[in-house]
């Protein structure tokens, strides 16, 4: 019903319009600012602008660090075990090299095939690899990320999911105490990188795969008992960490338990934990593998075993929680979450149709501390078989537990900006908004203060400045971190062209000796790093590098 206003009316009992004077939000009605919408809708998009400019100035920031460590590997130069895969590619063979390291070094039959192909052209491989590493894992992680958003039918803000992607990819390389071995060592990154990337691709493709038919679906069940083999046989860490988490999945998705709809999930689960079984028993009884394990005290396993282990193990979750840095993936979470509830605008959830099943969020959000910890703990376990008590400080094995931690807190922080977007954006006011039978005059009465619309923006736009604050201060930290690791890299890369261009001088003059003088780097092993020139398999390994008979300390 309209109001009339008389001309003798004062305004003492008729409020004035302001909605139409510009100098006021105009009046609240449980909260939903209902003067000026068009105001609300455009400082609405302001604060998406903010979101996504956030999101761009994160990405740009972890992208030039990224770029600077794919860069860097043009600068790698043969270091410890690179010594060793360069002759053998070139005097053995793919294949050569491949049963070499299943008869004689480890086993891992996989990671020798890698190991021909990749320095197959001398060191062109293992400078390429950083870059390869850098784009797959991210494009990975980014289309990943992308179907989980599409399977909770939320937005998918594309800036700011491909920022909170580069930075865990950043976080990753480089907030660890081994850079230079998690990026740029070829050997480390091999066992210990390349299958997280493998894990992604095979865990999208199932994703795709359960879109399609029945002949797609059983496409990406084989794809992942291939896959697993493959990878069984190149990381054990990989083994605990990847098993574990898909041996949980596929309980949980049997059909008798009402969170799956069909069958598919549990078989690609029993088979990715079949062919990481398979792999796993091919490595484990190679002649390799057991010529490794003789070479360390086999310890049995006794309670104070299981304690030192234990030791181990929280020492390593020691270093993780010193490096304050990886506080920066939940963060780029938290804007990542912002950017889905401020594209959703004042939408509300979408209901997933024919009401699919799905686990309840509780378990969702608890489930993945339990099996990081457990996969870690193995993982501890191994390290300390592997290579006695000071086993637990090879931190590039590290990242197969490190790649679900991160992601992890990527998505605990995913939740809180989403859930802190919803609580205080338009479709929570809307929620609580009178309708259209109800009068202006039944609605409660609008406690005096900041209008809640108003007050709702100020909410998310802290919750902007602190995360993105947080993701920068982040990012900051690993900058001296990149530089040492640049300057260190491109220093030995002048230092060792230099040297290596005197000792093939020498060779090709027709000398069976070299002088080499040590450039460390990375905390990796080089020729001379023991007394012992018999043990010396560094120097060993490059003296047939270069084709003398002994190397001479410089």
């Amino acid at each position: 019903m309209s109001r009339t206003t008389f001309p003798e009316n004062d305004g003492a009992h008729t409020p004035p319009d302001r909605s139409q004077d510009g100098t006021g939000d105009g009046p609240e009605e449980g909260g939903v600012t209902a003067g000026r919408p068009e105001r609300n809708g455009a400082r609405e998009g302001l604060l998406r602008r903010a979101a996504a400019g956030a999101g761009l100035v994160t990405m740009a920031g972890a992208g030039a660090l990224l770029s600077v460590g794919a860069f860097l590997g043009l600068y790698v130069r043969p270091v410890s075990d690179d010594w060793c895969a360069l002759w053998k590619a070139r005097d053995l063979g793919v294949l050569g090299i491949t049963a070499d390291f299943y008869r004689t070094q480890n086993g891992r039959v996989t990671n020798a095939f890698l190991t021909g192909v990749l320095y197959a052209d001398d060191m062109t491989g293992p400078k390429l690899l950083p870059a390869l590493l850098v784009v797959t894992l991210g494009a990975g992680l980014f289309l990943l990320a992308r179907e989980a958003l599409r399977a909770l039918r939320l937005p998918v803000p594309a800036v700011a999911l491909a920022a909170a992607v580069t930075v865990l990819e950043a976080l990753l390389f480089f907030a660890g105490t081994r850079p230079y071995q998690a990026l740029l060592w070829a050997p480390a990154t091999l066992s210990h990188t390349v299958p997280s990337v493998l894990g992604v691709w095979a865990v999208i493709w199932a994703v795709r795969a359960a879109r399609g038919r029945r002949r797609a679906r059983g496409a990406a069940v084989a794809g992942a008992l291939l896959v697993g083999v493959a990878a069984g046989m190149l990381s054990e860490p990989f083994v605990a960490t990847a098993g574990t988490a898909a041996a949980v999945v596929g309980l949980l998705c049997l059909p008798g338990l009402g969170r799956a709809r069909d069958r598919y999930a549990t078989t690609w689960c029993t088979a990715w934990c079949l062919g990481l079984g398979i792999g796993l028993v091919l490595l484990t009884t190679s002649p390799g593998a057991r010529w490794r394990r003789a070479q360390q005290p086999e310890k049995p396993l006794t309670a104070g075993e299981i304690g030192e282990t234990v030791r181990d193990w929280l020492r390593i979750w020691e270093t993780i929680g010193g490096q304050w840095a990886y506080a920066g993936a939940l963060a780029a979470g938290v804007l990542l979450g912002l950017a889905v509830a401020l594209a959703a605008g004042d939408r509300g959830p979408r209901k997933r149709p024919g009401g699919t099943a799905r686990p309840p969020l509780w378990l969702l959000a608890v489930l993945p501390v339990p099996l990081i910890a457990l996969a870690s703990l193995v993982a501890a376990y191994g390290l300390r078989s592997g290579y006695g008590p000071t086993g637990w400080t090879y931190a590039r094995t590290w990242t197969s537990f490190l790649v679900p931690f991160l992601l992890t807190l990527g998505a605990y922080g995913a939740w809180l900006g989403h859930t802190l977007g919803r609580r205080f954006g338009p479709a929570a006011r809307t929620a609580v908004s009178p309708g259209p039978e109800q009068a202006p005059e039944a609605s409660a009465p609008r406690a005096p203060g900041i209008p809640r619309a108003r007050r709702d923006r100020a909410v998310r736009l802290t919750v902007l400045v602190l995360a993105g604050s947080l993701t920068a201060a982040s990012l900051a930290a690993l900058v001296p971190t990149v530089r040492t690791t640049a300057t260190q890299t491109v220093s030995r890369s002048v230092a060792w062209d230099r040297q290596n261009t005197r000792i093939r001088a020498g060779v090709a003059d027709g000398a069976t000796e070299a002088t080499y003088r040590p450039l460390l780097i990375g905390g990796l092993a080089e020729p001379f790093f023991t007394e012992v020139y018999a043990r010396d398999w560094a120097a060993r390994c490059a003296a047939t590098y270069y084709g003398v008979d002994r190397l001479r300390r410089g």
